[in-house]
């Protein structure tokens, strides 16, 4: 009974709680109505219809009678007032407000302002195309009084009531955009990235419109965060930048004139922190850089007009941000996750280079990886070896997906203190858009951007892409590294290139010229990526550093370097492959790398060096030799049968460049090559697809990709056959090989073509064999024969 009696107590309580509330709403919606009521009267009542409007000091006693002295009973009742009516009322409020800013006190005009925000936030307003105009021009008028002079003079105002204002104009923005519901207008978000822009170049003149030396550290410092009275307005600045970025976003092109309004309001945000070259490390600047960086992004990526004047500029602030929160880490250590010290193969290598000392501590393991076996691609037997290739777990490969190096792991949140490091990848794509956008200024301001000595020499403050694809803790900043490299030497930069030339440092003289210049980052590019082929573990990262080292090759004339260097690409890239990669996407990983081996025995003209090195592997025997592995013997595993199709067809485009660029070998290795062919026409007489599904089952490739990479795979063949006969023959009675390239290209796009070449009587032996016949070879290169493929 006591139970029932207490339960009855709190429903009464509850019931006149409600009745109390209530009673409380009512008299708030009835002030709310009283005060809107009269203002119209009293303001139709001072001016008719087409008459001038009211004087300001009029409207200005009549809000501060009837509105400022309830505000809190108006921000009650607000929630409670129709929408309709709520719009109505406010649409009033603000376009009787516009018109008295300048002239009324600034306690009135903050309480205004207040009680704007305050209503718009709690009412449930019908957002219009008349209500957004009315609004977004009282709110321009309320940021010109509160951040900058007014026909000559400024508003007496308290710094932190005038903050927290402009502050309250944002969120009355970001309200407006959300309550609108996606439905503004193409010239409704002009009209609201103009006004947020104005925000941020008012609130930047404020901040430093003092003059301070360039480069002083303290002075921009006193400017930081841990000063009070700047802390806000980087917020203000944050906020109204990530305002504009989202807006940017989803409007998607602008006009020219917008376009070149947030370039030159971007462009003095970026000026400014070049001038003080130095960056403040918090969490609020690392927010503030961040967004602005974004911005930066959106504006460089879909250019309106030219950007040559700009890419200077931009790239000196930018380049500050390649190491930003890395300066004070007392762990500045390459960026691999292999734990163990490695021994750098190439020559070029250990000739030119010492090793930094590698830190003994591994990266963290999640448990799920910590006992997992490497369960590679299917490596065949070299030749010469006791045994099949078998590898056990390591560095290499064993970091296959990003989970394992997520920013919640212990070891990267030690390093990337306030986030920094999506301020560092933001800056990277930046350059990124530079390089689409205007590859040809990009390539003055090299020098900038790559190293010209000691690439694997860690040092703080030494800012370039190169440093951040080898010493930055964060993964996800090292790809956008190797990507901004790829980008950089794809394109121009191949003719951009070919004036480069390789001297030691000593004999450059006290004038370095552009062509040495050139040599010198060519050397230093060659040196980083060569140390990661060998070292790096992520297998993503390790697919981007072949893409970018494929790309290097292509652009580098080793003609006019040092001849060691593409034997120590070779050397470098066959070791990774020989280790073995394991992992998910060890197919495309694999085939990337043999892609690159293609690449460098392609260079023209042919190298001696490697053709030395190519000949002791054949006085050898095609025997792996310690410190040296064997190219030929492994490209003839791999184009063997059990391989991925994929990965036959890069191996059998290796071996047709080695018959091109150096047809003196090929007598040499014929038996190997026809042996190879063999192997391939064989599997194409099987009817491909079933033969090679039963001969290993590949994850991730279907039946039809494995047949249709089969085909390729047998074109392949036909086509190193059709090399080496021609470098037997001496290339006589041949097309050009341009012209063969280009039926390459055909025949793997589906189109078929008859194609004639001379063959000597002494390859009939050879070809003849292949088919399953028997000739006696007894006529050497003086007669030659037209055959048909």
């Amino acid at each position: 009974m006591a139970d029932a009696i207490s339960s009855s107590l709190d429903r009464n309580r509850s019931n006149r709680s409600d009745c109390g509330s209530s009673a409380d709403s009512s008299s708030s919606v009835r002030a709310w109505r009283t005060a809107f009521l009269t203002l119209r009267d009293e303001t139709l009542a001072s001016s008719p219809p087409h008459h001038p409007p009211p004087p300001p000091s009029l409207v200005s006693s009549l809000i501060g009678r009837h509105f400022l002295s309830i505000s809190d009973a108006l921000v009650s009742a607000a929630p409670h007032i129709p929408p309709r009516e709520a719009t109505s009322d406010v649409m009033l409020l603000v376009e009787l407000a516009s018109t008295i800013l300048d002239d009324d006190g600034p306690d009135n005009f903050i309480h205004i302002i207040h009680l704007v925000h305050d209503i718009s936030c709690r009412s449930h307003l019908e957002i219009s195309s008349t209500f957004w105009a009315i609004m977004l021009d009282f709110l321009g008028k309320v940021t010109q009084c509160l951040l900058y002079k007014t026909d000559g003079k400024e508003i007496k105002l308290d710094y932190a009531a005038r903050i927290k204002a402009i502050l309250e104009v944002l969120e009355i923005l970001r309200y407006l955009v959300n309550g609108y519901d996606g439905k503004c207008s193409l010239l409704e978000n002009t009209q609201l990235l103009h006004l947020l822009l104005h925000v941020v170049s008012c609130s930047h003149d404020v901040s430093f419109s003092s003059p301070y030396p360039s480069g002083n550290q303290r002075h921009f410092t006193d400017f930081g965060p841990k000063n009070p009275k700047y802390k806000k307005l980087w917020e203000i600045q944050t906020v109204a930048l990530v305002m504009i970025g989202d807006v940017f976003s989803r409007i998607g092109s602008t006009s020219l004139v917008l376009w070149q309004s947030m370039i030159k309001v971007l462009r003095k945000l970026m000026d400014f922190i070049a001038s003080k070259n130095v960056l403040i490390e918090d969490y609020i600047m690392s927010r503030f850089y961040t967004s602005l960086l974004h911005c930066l992004h959106l504006v460089l990526a879909d250019p309106k007009g030219p950007l040559s004047e700009h890419v200077a500029g931009l790239v000196a602030s930018l380049q500050l941000f390649f190491t930003y929160g890395l300066s004070n880490r007392s762990a500045y250590v390459f960026g691999t996750s292999d734990s163990k010290d490695k021994e750098v193969d190439s020559p070029i290598m250990k000739s030119r280079l010492v090793e930094p000392t590698r830190s003994d501590c591994g990266r963290y393991r999640p448990p799920h990886l910590r006992k997992r076996e490497g369960n590679g691609v299917h490596v065949p037997r070299f030749w010469g070896s006791e045994s099949s290739v078998r590898h056990e777990p390591s560095g290499f490969g064993s970091a296959s997906s990003d989970s394992e190096q997520s920013d919640s792991d212990g070891f990267v949140k030690d390093m990337d203190h306030f986030r920094s490091s999506k301020a560092r990848i933001a800056a990277l794509i930046c350059i990124q858009d530079l390089c689409q956008a205007d590859p040809k200024s990009l390539t003055a301001l090299w020098t900038m951007l790559l190293p010209t000595n000691d690439v694997l020499k860690p040092r703080k403050y030494q800012e370039n892409l190169m440093t951040c694809l080898l010493f930055d803790p964060i993964l996800k900043t090292r790809i956008a590294s190797s990507s901004t490299l790829a980008l950089m030497l794809d394109g121009r930069s191949s003719l951009f290139l070919q004036v480069a030339e390789y001297k030691e440092s000593t004999k450059c003289g006290s004038f370095t010229t552009l062509s040495s210049s050139l040599g010198q980052i060519l050397m230093q590019l060659h040196t980083g990526i060569l140390y990661l082929v060998q070292h790096e573990a992520h297998l993503g990262l390790l697919g981007s550093v072949f893409k970018v080292l494929m790309l290097l090759i292509s652009a580098t004339p080793y003609s006019r370097m040092p001849g060691d260097l593409l034997p120590a690409i070779i050397s470098s890239v066959l070791t990774r492959i020989i280790q073995g990669i394991s992992g998910v996407d060890q197919i495309n990983i694999l085939t990337a790398a043999i892609s690159c081996l293609g690449s460098a025995l392609s260079t023209s003209p042919p190298s001696f060096d490697v053709s030395k090195m190519l000949q002791e592997e054949l006085l050898t025997g095609f025997v792996r030799t310690q410190g040296k592995p064997a190219l030929l013997s492994t490209m003839f595993q791999y184009s063997q049968q059990g391989t991925h199709p994929t990965i036959r067809f890069e191996a059998l485009q290796v071996l047709k460049a080695v018959s091109h660029n150096y047809p003196h070998l090929i007598t040499e290795c014929w038996e190997h090559i026809s042996a190879a062919v063999l192997e391939q026409l064989k599997v194409s007489t099987y009817n491909g697809s079933s033969y090679e599904v039963s001969a290993r089952t590949w994850k991730g490739d279907s039946g039809n990709n494995l047949a249709a990479n089969s085909d390729k795979c047998t074109v392949a063949a036909i086509k190193v056959l059709d090399e080496a006969l021609r470098a037997a023959s001496g290339f006589r009675g041949t097309e050009e090989f341009l012209d063969d390239r280009l039926l390459d290209i055909k025949l793997l796009s589906g189109c078929t073509k008859d194609k004639r070449f001379h063959q000597p009587r002494l390859m009939d032996l050879m070809v003849h064999t292949i088919l399953g016949r028997q000739m006696e070879a007894n006529s050497g290169l003086r007669h030659f024969q037209s055959i048909y493929l």
